[in-house]
């Protein structure tokens, strides 16, 4: 398959290119500089692997949760990229959204072979967004819905054998609860080899879209707080 996949949601930028059987991969600073550094870099990622977005057979981006300007960044770019890709033939590139902490849970399954994963990620504002996952052999399942809450919060879902994965150590590490205190940790963060990964059987499942209908996924509408919601959360 000839694939473009990149991820903005966090404070790195990762992008890679499939190409059969081979792979091009970049990876740099994120945050603020996502938006001016994706297009040239995937152009640049493209062009290495002799491809046109044309060519493309989808693109593959982190749809969120993750920060808001970063998953904007990657909508935006994913969709201009695949309306313009085919604007000739009436007809534009598939878009293939994917959840970022299911590619926290792959990116962990590459690095460690983790099979039960719950992922995390720093959602800011003394939060964190999870998900837990469990590899059946092919495809990840789904063991608890998308949510964002306090670290102290997070409970381990039913079964053993888990590992933590994500990037919420360094801020939130010494705020778990109990249970997983002791659990594996995995430091990683939605990567564009993850999503590459993830792609072939979630386009084969019907999951890829058009342009017009690849969004977001925010989980959490409000960005900031008054001035009075951050005196009581640092009491």
């Amino acid at each position: 398959m000839k694939l473009l996949a990149f991820d903005t949601s966090t404070e790195l930028l990762s992008i890679a290119v499939r190409h059969g059987h081979r792979e091009w991969v970049h990876s740099g600073a994120g945050g603020a500089q996502s938006s001016a550094a994706l297009i040239p870099c995937v152009l640049d990622l493209l062009a290495q692997a002799g491809l046109g977005t044309g060519d493309l057979d989808a693109i593959v981006f982190g749809r969120g949760p993750g920060s808001f300007t970063g998953l904007r960044t990657a909508c935006s770019v994913a969709q201009g990229l695949a309306f313009g890709a085919r604007q000739g033939l009436g007809t534009g590139v598939p878009v293939l959204p994917v959840d970022t902490l299911l590619a926290v849970a792959e990116a962990a399954r590459m690095e460690s072979g983790a099979t039960r994963v719950l992922a995390l990620l720093d959602a800011r504002m003394g939060e964190v967004y999870s998900a837990a996952y469990c590899w059946e052999g092919t495809a990840w399942a789904c063991a608890t819905e998308i949510g964002v809450g306090k670290p102290e919060q997070l409970a381990l879902p039913a079964g053993q054998h888990w590992v933590l994965a994500g990037n919420i150590w360094a801020a939130y590490g010494d705020r778990l609860s109990a249970p997983l205190m002791n659990l594996t940790r995995i430091e990683v963060v939605p990567n564009a080899p993850a999503l590459l990964s993830l792609a072939p059987a979630l386009l084969a499942a019907g999951q890829g879209v058009s342009a017009d209908q690849a969004l977001p996924l925010y989980i959490r509408d409000k960005v900031a707080q008054t001035t009075a919601e951050r005196a009581a959360a640092n009491r």
